[in-house]
């Protein structure tokens, strides 16, 4: 991957402008202007005026005006203005010229949002880091950003980049393989980091830079190879997924398990009525301390409880009724989304 510049402006790629844009047009002609009126000032001051009619005397011939000037003009000094009318003037019609053509395409306003997007970066937390948003990144986008998950994507590739912010994401231009970058994103604050990148190479350096800066990190990886999933483990991720592999196991249960499958695809949320959800049991819900028989779930919220899983990890399927729920347990329950929803507000975080 093609590394990004160090500077400031990695976080504002499309305020920084391209050679020939009308961003860069305006912001060359800007300095020109400010050089030319420094310069005028200058020379009325040596001609022998006061600071304060040099600065009245720019003002009124960059602005075409008119006034009377507030002092004697030789003819070296009537010159001089000439030159300032002529060049003062024309670089102001530049100035404008590249501001007008910035608001027809648009481009102020994708500054402004850049920047925008910039500011709610540096407040992050508790968020998903995506690097990179390819086929399998955009769909991670879209899950989490379904599930209401905080996000930001980070790519190298401007393109994706406009992609993720037109599709309401949040989104950096930068390389991930930069420990820069990573702090760009917040991932100190973060809760966990999916790295979709194709390059085997590429994901075990960003899980190595992600884990040192954060070591509760979850991190899930991407990996080409079968060889690279040992490495991205000793690197420091918690999950590693092998694309070519998924799906030819989920291939081949299409037609050895189909039953199966559709419960998968019911966990994956491919069905808008149905949905498998981890709901987590904060220390002020009601049902701490209650057992499943007693909070009748089933019949207040139509929630079938799969498994628990408490807070020091064990994993319980399929508890008895007499299984009581402690703070931090993560109940994963079968239902109607809109079930799930209200069991939520009601009783979950």
């Amino acid at each position: 991957m093609a590394k990004q510049s160090g500077s400031t402006f990695r976080f504002f790629p499309a305020w920084k402008g391209s050679k020939g844009s009308p961003l860069t047009r305006l912001r060359i002609g800007l300095v020109v202007l400010g050089s030319i009126f420094l310069i005028a000032v200058a020379g009325y001051r040596v001609a022998g005026w006061s600071w304060l009619d040099s600065i009245y005397m720019v003002v009124i011939t960059l602005s075409t005006v008119g006034y009377r000037e507030p002092g004697t003009m030789s003819g070296t000094l009537q010159g001089f203005t000439i030159l300032v009318v002529v060049f003062g003037v024309s670089t102001a019609v530049y100035v404008g010229g590249g501001f007008v053509q910035m608001v027809l395409e648009g481009e102020l306003n994708r500054a402004l949002g850049v920047r925008r997007a910039s500011r709610e970066i540096e407040r992050l937390a508790g968020h998903v880091i995506i690097c990179g948003f390819g086929r399998m990144g955009e769909t991670v986008a879209e899950e989490l950003a379904r599930q209401k998950k905080p996000l930001v994507v980070l790519d190298n590739d401007p393109d994706r980049i406009a992609q993720a912010m037109a599709a309401g994401h949040l989104a950096l231009a930068a390389d991930a393989t930069e420990e820069d970058c990573l702090c760009d994103v917040n991932v100190a604050r973060a809760t966990a980091l999916v790295i979709t990148f194709p390059s085997d190479a590429a994901n075990v350096f960003i899980t190595l830079t992600a884990r040192n800066l954060n070591a509760k990190l979850q991190i899930i990886a991407r990996a080409e190879l079968r060889s690279t999933e040992k490495k991205l483990i000793q690197a420091g991720a918690d999950r590693v997924v092998l694309p070519a592999t998924t799906v030819a196991v989920r291939m081949a249960a299409m037609i050895t398990r189909p039953s199966i499958l559709e419960l998968v695809e019911l966990a994956s949320g491919r069905f808008p009525e149905m949905a498998i959800e981890e709901l987590t049991i904060p220390a002020t819900s009601s049902l701490i301390g209650a057992s499943i028989g007693d909070s009748h779930l089933r019949s207040r919220y139509g929630l079938l409880v799969v498994a628990i899983r408490h807070a020091d990890g064990q994993l319980v399927f399929n508890p008895g009724a007499a299984t009581a729920f402690q703070a931090g347990d993560a109940v994963i329950g079968l239902g109607k989304i809109d079930d799930i929803e209200r069991f939520r507000a009601e009783c979950a975080a």
